[in-house]
């Protein structure tokens, strides 16, 4: 039988490995440039949220740019306060394809995300759509979020389902 105290040394000790291994991927795991849903159905109108996040001090986020993956049709976007957006597309009315969406004129402080909002269909079928995005600090930094999965900037990536079902 293990003693109470020995029983409560092994629980803390456990408790710090868990706390230890949430802090080193803490960074990882949502410090990224995302769009959400990270799921979602093909064919079918809907909302997307691209989230940027501001982490490096004494800078604040002022320009963002997104490249739009083919198979993802922009039908509108969301006004966003304090933000100018300028669209680049190929062709007009009904056949216009939006491929790149620039934000710029926003201050996003350290620590909070730069969010922007849109309606798309995804037109390409079941699959990953990859989108890239490259973020301008105050100093003129830039992040580029077009790495693999693996790495520090991963692109934003939103999988297609063309399950009824679900998404």
């Amino acid at each position: 039988m293990i003693a109470p105290r020995a029983r409560h040394g092994a629980r803390a000790g456990a408790a710090g490995l868990v706390l230890a291994a949430v802090l080193v991927w803490a960074p990882a795991a949502f410090g990224h440039a995302s769009i959400s849903p990270p799921v979602a159905k093909t064919g079918v109108l809907q909302q997307f949220t691209l989230a940027v996040p501001t982490e490096k001090e004494n800078a604040t986020t002022t320009r963002i740019e997104l490249s739009v993956p083919s198979g993802v049709a922009i039908d509108s976007f969301e006004p966003e306060p304090g933000w100018t957006r300028h669209v680049s597309q190929t062709g007009s009315g009904e056949s216009a394809a939006i491929e790149r969406v620039t934000w710029t004129g926003g201050r996003v402080p350290t620590e909070d995300d730069a969010v922007f909002r849109f309606q798309a269909t995804l037109t390409g079928g079941s699959r990953d759509y990859v989108f890239e995005v490259h973020q301008t600090y105050s100093d003129g930094t830039v992040v580029d979020w077009n790495g693999p999965e693996s790495s520090d900037t991963p692109s934003p990536v939103v999988q297609g389902s063309s399950l009824s079902g679900g998404p």
